[in-house]
């Protein structure tokens, strides 16, 4: 899909999330509509995936490691296809598909159920690992917060992934700065990123995680045999809409109508 196609898909993305969070008056709008050009980006261009067969064996993998992002997950498996848009209407309701953390067991296109923050990334490693026991050429995916990588676990798992030379692993860091207590830098600075990543043995990509062409040529880049790959991507907590762009408060909190129509109103064609 080419730039101006996936601009329009990140457009209706970020009114689903809108949408989704004000419907259900709870949720994590800030940190969905920071990484809705990441995770477009990476299912419309570069996952081999069938929304008509979700469960197909040779499939790529996407693990949301930021599991309370899901309104952006849910967002772009609607407009490929996977479930129907009306169930946004069910979001966060008792016994709704759409829960506000994936569900594998429910969701059509869901690879991994996530939410206890650290451990996505460690399952997409399985993943990673798995494929070349088997000796498939699956990709994995995997899209991680930044407040997320104070958790131990990450580390440990990205040593697991230079460790078994999983060049087949593509690990994103959404790195918008700020996580519900405030900014990183404030509760637990995360310290010099990509100095870090490029010693557990990742291949870095440093990129503005809203740059279209940047995503592209990140994703798009040559693989280093034996290197795992990690995109770490700078950007806007609350993108495209000006009243919770880069506001620590919409971390978990919805929009009430007033704000909804506000900023659907900003993200109209």
């Amino acid at each position: 899909m080419n730039k101006a196609e996936l601009s329009g898909v990140c457009r209706q993305m970020r009114r689903d999330i809108i949408n989704m969070t004000a419907n259900a008056g709870s949720g994590h709008p800030g940190g969905s509509l920071s990484a809705v050009e990441l995770v477009a980006s990476v299912f419309y261009n570069h996952m081999r995936i069938d929304p008509k067969n979700p469960h197909w064996a040779d499939r790529d993998r996407f693990v949301l490691s930021k599991g309370h992002a899901a309104p952006c997950y849910y967002a772009v498996l609607a407009e490929l296809g996977f479930i129907s848009r009306d169930e946004f209407k069910n979001f966060r309701q008792l016994h709704s598909i759409l829960q506000g953390h994936p569900d594998c067991k429910k969701v059509p296109g869901v690879d991994a159920s996530t939410g206890s923050l650290g451990q996505g990334c460690s399952i997409a490693v399985g993943m990673a690992l798995g494929a070349k026991v088997q000796g498939k050429d699956t990709k994995v995916f995997t899209l991680l917060g930044d407040g997320e990588c104070q958790e131990g676990q990450i580390w440990e798992a990205l040593m697991s992934a230079a460790h078994y030379k999983l060049d087949n692993l593509t690990v994103i860091v959404d790195n918008n700065g700020l996580q519900i207590d405030g900014s990183n830098d404030e509760v637990m600075s995360l310290g010099d990123m990509p100095a870090k990543l490029r010693a557990f043995g990742f291949d870095l990509h440093e990129i503005d995680g809203h740059d279209l062409n940047a995503i592209e040529a990140a994703l798009g880049a040559p693989v280093t045999p034996g290197r795992p790959k990690a995109i770490l991507a700078h950007t806007v907590k609350g993108k495209g809409v000006s009243f919770m762009e880069g506001q620590v408060g919409w971390h978990g909190k919805a929009p009430n109508e007033e704000q909804r129509q506000q900023a659907l109103k900003e993200l109209e064609d």
